[in-house]
């Protein structure tokens, strides 16, 4: 009875309710009364024995850690976040290693040079969570350990992943001394306009979209000063350029620079408005509210500048993207049954096309309509369907616009470039996170394979430190059950696994998404991780780490092809423009990273697993395979490092400022790991207490005698083996006191009841001590009434008797006097009778005689 608990709710997730009534093993049901005072009955699951998750005493609720709450579950996490976010507007939280940003939607004051000094130098835990506390963090190991480090930021599209990345940079760029010597953060800000034109576009949930990852490597040298910077990318959205689904768009670039088409020196480029392109038009409506595209061409074309890209080069940038617009508008027209078409050599959007790459027009006209097939005898040219030429022209843009993409941030890199022998380094790596939507397609599945492999990392060093932090403090090694996701991984990546399976399929003459779906099923219906949909025979379903996601079998083959013919590339490495040349040039040499790796790492790695060996034909490798190769490469370089994690998460989806959507968050804390940190905590002994924080907090619960000894560690012990029985539920380090999920707040409970007691018999005592003031009060004031009302009822009473004597007196005086005069008058008249019966018997006598 109660006891407060969490109950699942389908419009809050979780809601807190009290238990109003004792529970007995083999009760049906909890009764609960719930925070509006309504009671509920909740149903208890007799075979699973599942009862509700219990709340955590007030005083852990907002803690700035979330692994220091007593009972670690989702819900917990969840009211946890939301009271620091809503209550107190902290939108950070550390959850271990892990610091959870929540994008607030507005601009807060914390991010200033001061604050940037503030957190320079402290340790993680003496200041309140922020990014520049695990970017101090970071700088801090780098010079101790003599280590590189990397902070890996990831989190859903609007989660605010740039914008922590961009804060990190900027703390490194203050700390390292470089604000007024290379100011090399100004010129990685100088990069994102460009970044954000070829790579960003808008999405159903962002307008701002990074289609990509990145991974900014920050230079030192051997006195820990910032001297440069180097920028690698990854997992580059190409379908986008040919494709886009309701409500996007494709990259901003081209909305850019059709809005300014009509310039004097975009004159032949032969563009016009975006409408008129298919590459553009796709998604519908091509604009976004509250952005000037030609404006922001502007700043991108003044940002090409500022880099030191040429003129002519970026020219040469612009009729790149024109003529990809253009190869998307050609008009292809079927011939015999559709077994073979052609494009007419009138065509207005090949001619400019050709034009602008300055490559032969008849050599393309025939290329893009014929391919090469090559046996053990002989070489023949076959003619392509319609559907064939399509996806041949869709590849080849594709591959067009990578290999531009590559080429500019090789430039940025050369902007950023030092001769300074570098040290060290800090990377960066901002990448989006798990993605599930309606339809879930290659790319999906792509970044939800990036991110299995980061998962995995991830929980490997979550683990790696708490066996660190046990080892160090002397705890047994054997308590916690570590969760890995390599069966997933195996899944994806292994002999005759999902990528595997799809390139054999592709390698297939008549090959199709449905084959391909069937021998999944075939060969992967018994693992763990892969499901069939009932009701689809061309979906499949993998349970990720975060989630289980359906995904759509269509265009899988086709997207993993994204077969670039050698024919067509070969004309445009002869193009008369040096420029266009060059971007072809290189193909082989960039191998393992084209268009989902870019750039070339600074450091030196050995991988745990053997490299995948290269295709002998570049053009002829699948983009799995690229995709897998470039994963590997990124998880070598993070293995080499050590990490730092933050997590980004998005309140709601209509970007409104400090509201909290729990259905959205929950979703995303599932999906980026924070409540697997949380399980693995859990699993072991997750509260940790120093001796001397323990010995505080808790001494109320010590006896007199114990507390009169000097080791506090033994009284601490002492104190535990009498509270808690079970010692399997605390263990004792050299430094701190580890606890079991519960126990701590068991503690607290004891605590408040001793405190409840101590309460009770002050308020016993206080109370009785103010009705005995007040009685005496009461009694002082009673006693004196009664001696001012005695006073004057004795003083009537005087009163009255001395009135009573006057009147007596004056009674008796009337009256004697009243008798006297009677008297007087008695006597008065009997002397005068006397005197005349006298008189008369005298004279009788008299007048006898």
């Amino acid at each position: 009875q109660y006891t407060r608990v969490w109950i699942p709710d389908p419009d809050e997730v979780w809601r807190s309710a009290e238990i109003i009534k004792d529970y007995k093993e083999g009760d049906k049901s909890l009764h609960l009364k719930l925070e509006d005072e309504t009671l509920y009955e909740y149903p208890v699951d007799l075979q699973g024995n599942e009862l509700p998750f219990l709340r955590n005493p007030d005083i852990l609720v907002g803690e700035n850690d979330l692994t220091a709450l007593s009972y670690l579950h989702e819900p917990a996490v969840l009211h946890n976040l939301k009271v620091r976010f809503l209550e107190s507007n902290h939108i950070y939280t550390y959850c271990g290693i892990v610091l959870v940003a929540i994008n607030p939607y507005e601009q807060l004051p914390i991010y200033e040079q001061d604050v940037i000094y503030a957190y320079s130098g402290q340790n993680m835990g003496d200041m309140d969570p922020h990014i520049f506390a695990v970017a101090e963090e970071a700088y801090k190991q780098m010079a101790r350990d003599e280590k590189n480090q990397s902070i890996i930021v990831s989190g859903e599209s609007g989660a605010g992943k740039t914008v922590s990345a961009k804060y990190a940079m900027r703390f490194f760029a203050t700390v390292g001394g470089s604000a007024s010597e290379t100011n090399i953060e100004a010129k990685v800000l100088a990069s994102s306009p460009i970044m954000e034109a070829i790579g960003n576009a808008k999405t159903t949930r962002n307008d701002n979209s990074s289609r990509f990852g990145k991974y900014i490597q920050i230079g030192f040298d051997k006195r820990y000063h910032i001297i440069g910077a180097n920028m690698r990318t990854y997992l580059l959205e190409k379908s986008r350029v040919v494709f886009q689904a309701e409500d996007e768009r494709n990259y901003h670039i081209f909305y850019q620079l059709c809005a300014s088409a009509s310039l004097p020196e975009f004159k032949d480029l032969g563009l016009t408005c975006a409408e008129d392109f298919f590459y553009t038009s796709q998604g519908g409506d091509t604009s976004i509210d509250g952005v000037d595209d030609a404006d922001d061409f502007e700043k991108t074309r003044h940002a090409f500048t500022l880099l030191g890209v040429k003129e002519s080069h970026q020219m040469t940038i612009f009729r790149i993207i024109a003529a990809i617009l253009h190869l998307g508008n050609l008009e292809i027209q079927a011939e015999r049954d559709g077994d073979a078409c052609s494009i007419s050599s009138e065509d207005e959007h090949l001619n400019n096309f050709c034009g602008l790459l300055g490559v032969e027009h008849s050599q393309m006209q025939h290329w893009l309509c014929h391919c090469k097939l090559v046996t053990t005898a002989e070489t023949y040219v076959k003619n392509m369907s319609v559907q064939q030429v399509v996806n041949a022209r869709n590849a080849l843009a594709k591959h067009i616009y990578a290999q531009l993409f590559n080429w500019i941030v090789q430039h940025i890199n050369k902007a950023l470039h030092t001769t300074v022998k570098q040290h060290s380094f800090i990377g960066v790596l901002d990448i989006y996170g798990f993605e599930t939507f309606e339809v879930n397609s290659f790319e999906q599945f792509c970044i939800n394979y990036a991110n299995e492999k980061l998962q995995q990392q991830f929980n490997s060093h979550v683990f790696k430190l708490e066996q660190e932090e046990y080892m160090k403090e002397g705890i047994p090694w054997t308590l916690i059950d570590f969760y890995d996701n390599q069966p997933c991984i195996d899944l994806i990546e292994a002999k005759l696994g999902i990528l595997d399976l799809l390139d054999e399929e592709c390698k297939v003459p008549k090959g199709t998404d449905q084959n391909w779906a069937q021998k999944l099923y075939d060969r992967h219906a018994s693992s763990q991780h892969f499901q069939k949909p009932r009701m689809s025979n061309t979906s499949f379903i993998i349970l990720h780490f975060a989630d289980k996601v359906e995904y759509q079998s269509e265009g899988f083959l086709e997207k993993n092809r994204d077969t670039v013919y050698e024919e067509q590339i070969n004309i445009l490495k002869a193009s008369k423009y040096q420029m266009v040349a060059d971007l072809f040039q290189d193909e082989k040499d960039a191998a393992p990273t084209t268009s989902m790796g870019k750039g070339t790492s600074k450091i030196s790695v050995r991988s745990a697993r053997p490299v995948i060996k290269a295709a002998n034909k570049e053009h002829k490798k699948t983009v799995g395979h690229q995709f897998r190769n470039s994963l590997h490469l990124l998880m070598e370089t993070l293995n080499a490092t050590t990490p730092h994690y933050v997590r980004c998460i998005k309140p709601n989806d209509e970007k409104l400022p400090f509201k909290f959507d729990p259905k959205r968050a929950v979703q995303q804390l599932r999906a980026c790991g924070v409540l697997e940190t949380i399980r693995i905590s859990a699993a072991g002994f997750p509260s940790r207490w120093s001796y001397h924080d323990f010995f505080n907090r808790y001494r109320v619960l010590m006896k007199k005698r114990d507390l009169s000894k000097n080791d506090k560690k033994q009284i601490c012990q002492t104190l535990l083996e009498d509270l808690i029985k079970d010692p399997d539920k605390f263990q004792f380090g050299r430094t701190k006191i580890f606890f079991r999920a519960g126990q701590v707040a068991y503690l607290e409970k004891l605590r408040a009841d001793k405190f409840r007691a101590a309460t009770i018999m002050i308020q016993k005592t206080v109370r009785g001590w103010l009705q005995r003031v007040k009685y005496k009060r009461l009694r002082q004031a009673a006693i004196v009434i009664q001696r001012y009302t005695r006073g004057r009822l004795a003083r009537r009473l005087a009163e009255h008797l001395r009135r009573t004597r006057a009147a007596i007196v004056f009674q008796k005086q009337y009256r004697m006097l009243r008798i006297f005069r009677a008297f007087q008058r008695v006597r008065s008249a009997t002397i005068t009778i006397q005197a005349f019966a006298r008189g008369m018997f005298v004279r009788r006598i008299y007048h006898k005689v």
